[in-house]
């Protein structure tokens, strides 16, 4: 899996981005195990991800309400299927609000214009 860690940082929270190719909500799982098996992402307040595959979009907001359908749409605007993007979040103590869906698309840029796809 590739991560970029503190890609974002606001008011003590801080965003990492991950992913990696998959093709099925089973490998999603099984990569994000192994993404928790790092002990910085395990005590991660939010892994929230999203996934475009042959069977339809898959998504998981992990507690960060509506942030998988954030990285959905990026994804369907990217035309990027089965790549799976996990966006995860350290909760720094003081509500975001709304800035916390812009955040979650930025990491979402700063992830596709690493692996060259970002337009």
């Amino acid at each position: 899996m590739r991560i970029l860690e503190n890609v974002i940082s606001d008011r003590g929270s801080k965003y990492a981005v991950s992913g990696a190719p998959c093709h099925s909500e089973a490998e999603a799982k099984v990569l994000l195990k192994e993404l928790v098996r790092r002990k910085k992402f395990a005590k991660a307040t939010h892994n929230t991800w999203g996934l475009l595959t042959a069977d339809g979009p898959v998504k998981n907001d992990d507690g960060e309400s509506g942030a998988g359908m954030v990285i959905l749409r990026m994804l369907e605007r990217e035309g990027l299927t089965d790549h799976l993007i996990v966006v995860t979040r350290w909760f720094g103590g003081k509500h975001l609000g709304g800035d916390r869906f812009r955040h979650v698309q930025e990491a979402v840029r700063i992830y596709l214009d690493d692996i060259g796809h970002g337009g």
